[in-house]
């Protein structure tokens, strides 16, 4: 029997979100890190009754009863499920918001920063040394603000700090000028470069453990007039969501996707902007065509996440291992599927279409506004119309869009101009917004969801293809055949009070889903 069950059948509360319970929201720690940790709970806040637990094993009755032994008060458990506790502690008992801003504030005053040569030891791992504590004090501050990027970008009157949150990105911090190339370096020696090399871009990786886990980072350095600009990708799996009915497509789009990724040989493309998703909806995809029958194999650029059960190779341009050259190879491991992380050239997509077409299914993506332009890129790139009509089976253009923070969230009468906007003729339904708070950083939004485009390949579609790869006509034809463009699922969320007008006007394009 599951916990959730166990909880249900005696009667024990459930709760999915612990962040706004008060003593995780003020991060108040009232029992050490290691026994929370390994007994999966947390005390969330204390009442006339006793102090409420988050737990995520209702039956073990051993670790409520030393809780109540090391509180001396009754103790009141809350079933939620692991991921949320671990979250909750994490939050909890890791670095405090404020302390990065008062080392920054410290240094400002000139009280911790000590002259340094431009070029002293930096593999020392002594916390006393501070640009180590500055630079672990923003990595630190950037995973539990759930980041996807660290910006280092130098200024003429310093180095500016910004973290991409929820795909935006959020000014943090400002040390002065004294200080940039100690940072610079040290980022570049912990990602093992070159720190001689300020004149040509570089690319390394680095591997740290954070609470437990492990958090890898993607860096790149590229020179600019005011020196070396680094960002670091944070690659956490801890914040990968895979399963394709978690991804947020709704019960249509699902089956019929679930219905493409079934078929035994042909291409689904997934097309949208960097950092719109597509990856993670390809890795669901894999994950839930996973088993001890199939071979699945992935070319990528790099490898972001593993899977168990999957063989990933990873692209090398400097050893000449592209995507084609993996490709070829992969051809000869007998897959069953094969997943390549991006089409490039009309070298890869002319071995991807081979491939679909002798009994082998394809996953890959693209970068193109809407579902019918992939048809026309490939087009451009030589692609013979025939070849795409045989071989592509459909293709899913997504978005990610923030949602509107639950703790700030308000209701509001939109204007006539809105509603025109989102292509509504009548009112009558309230629209929300975020009026910003502490918990969203003041930017009204917290979290992020996907609208997709899903676009099958019928018989139709394959007529146009023949007759014209023009995007807009492909386009006509696919809405008749009742595709949902990304411009109407984004006003459904609004209508729904997940995101905000200006939220979905921000990631589509302003004339889809108005003809």
């Amino acid at each position: 029997m599951k916990e959730r069950e166990i909880a249900e059948r005696f009667g024990i509360p459930i709760c999915e979100e612990l962040d706004l319970f008060p003593w995780i929201a003020d991060k108040v720690a009232i029992v050490p890190y290691l026994f929370a940790k390994q007994k999966k709970l947390i005390p969330l806040e204390e009442s006339e009754k006793g102090i409420y637990v988050a737990v995520a094993d209702p039956l073990d009755l051993d670790a409520l009863e030393e809780l109540r032994f090391l509180l001396g008060k009754p103790i009141l458990p809350i079933y939620s499920p692991k991921a949320v506790i671990e979250s909750a502690i994490e939050r909890c008992y890791h670095q405090k918001e404020e302390e990065t801003k008062r080392f920054f504030s410290e240094l400002d005053q000139g009280g911790i920063l000590k002259e340094e040569e431009e070029e002293y030891d930096l593999l020392e791992q002594s916390e006393e040394n501070p640009v180590i504590r500055m630079v672990n004090a923003l990595i630190v501050e950037a995973i539990q603000q759930g980041a996807s990027d660290i910006h280092f970008e130098p200024t003429d009157g310093g180095l500016t700090v910004r973290y991409r949150i929820d795909g935006c990105l959020q000014k943090r911090h400002s040390p002065s000028q004294e200080y940039q190339q100690q940072v610079l370096t040290r980022l570049k020696v912990m990602s093992k470069m070159d720190i001689a090399e300020r004149r040509l871009p570089q690319d390394g990786r680095i591997k740290l453990q954070h609470g437990g886990r492990e958090i890898d980072f993607r860096v790149s350095t590229l020179p600019t007039s005011y020196g070396e600009r680094i960002v670091l990708r944070i690659l956490d799996r801890a914040n990968v969501v895979l399963g394709l009915d978690r991804i947020g497509m709704n019960e249509a789009l699902l089956a019929s996707f679930r219905k493409l990724i079934a078929a035994p040989e042909g291409i689904v493309l997934v097309t949208g902007p960097t950092g719109s998703g597509k990856t993670t909806t390809l890795y669901s995809a894999l994950s839930e065509m996973n088993g001890p029958e199939v071979n699945i194999i992935t070319v990528e650029d790099p490898v972001e996440y593993k899977i168990a059960g999957i063989s990933q190779v990873n692209v090398s341009p400097r050893i000449d291992l592209t995507f084609a050259k993996g490709l070829r190879h992969i051809l000869r491991q007998d897959p069953d599927i094969i997943m390549i992380g991006e089409i490039r050239d009309k070298e890869t997509a002319e071995i991807a279409i081979q491939s679909s077409l002798t009994g082998h299914l394809v996953l890959s993506t693209l970068h193109t506004n809407d579902a019918p332009s992939a048809l026309t890129r490939l087009a451009d790139m030589g692609i013979e119309p025939y070849l795409l009509a045989s071989s592509i089976l459909g293709v899913v253009a997504q978005r990610l869009v923030r949602k509107i923070c639950p703790q700030c969230k308000s209701a509001y009468a939109p204007t006539l101009e809105e509603l025109h906007e989102m292509g509504l003729r009548e009112g009558g339904h309230p629209f929300y917004r975020g009026r910003g708070c502490s918990v969203c950083f003041g930017t009204g939004f917290k979290g992020r969801c996907a609208i997709y485009e899903l676009m099958s390949v019928t018989s139709k579609l394959k007529l146009q293809v023949l007759k014209s790869q023009d995007a807009e006509e492909l386009r006509k034809v696919a809405l008749q055949q009742e595709m949902v463009p990304l411009f109407q699922r984004g006003v459904q969320l609004v209508l729904a009070g997940v995101t905000s007008s200006t939220e979905v006007l921000r990631v589509t394009r302003l004339d889809e889903g108005r003809e």
